[in-house]
């Protein structure tokens, strides 16, 4: 599914414009970047958590050449699937907390 895929169904389930579907992803998705780039997390309850991870300095190889490259240090973002969404793609029933 692509993001007009997504936007289509979206418009569809909410009941509203396709107009507005795609105006409301780009405000979420904005708003998810903006807060992860400054070093937040986002936590979507059941689905899951948007976080900015630290990637150390390493050494890695030229596949062409052989020969050793320094990479350096990065930040990069990361997904973690909650509960409700991992349960959702192996085909189970979401386990209740007590």
């Amino acid at each position: 599914m692509n993001k007009s895929e997504l936007i289509d169904v979206a418009a569809a389930e909410a009941d509203i414009s396709k107009a507005a579907a795609g105006r409301a992803l780009d405000a979420i998705l904005d708003a998810v970047v903006k807060a992860v780039s400054k070093g937040d997390s986002v936590t979507l309850v059941g689905f899951g958590t948007f976080k900015a991870s630290k990637r150390a300095a390493r050494t890695g190889r030229n596949p062409q050449t052989g020969k050793e490259i320094k990479i350096a240090a990065t930040t990069v973002p990361r997904f973690t699937a909650g509960a409700g969404f991992k349960a959702a793609v192996a085909g189970k029933k979401a386990a209740k907390k007590k």
